[in-house]
């Protein structure tokens, strides 16, 4: 809608779980680790007007 507004709180800042990586090539003795965790940011919606 256009002209519709929204109201929001931050609640928090953070990072979720750790997701795991692994990489691997059968017989060629290559093997690789890693590890990534997104940041992100909670909201809270207040109110909505249209």
């Amino acid at each position: 809608m256009a002209g519709a507004s929204v109201k929001a709180t931050v609640v928090a800042h953070g990072k979720h779980d750790k997701v795991r990586i692994f990489k691997m090539r059968r017989r060629k003795h290559y093997q690789k680790h890693g590890g990534h965790r997104r940041a992100f940011t909670e909201l809270q919606i207040g109110a909505v007007n249209a």
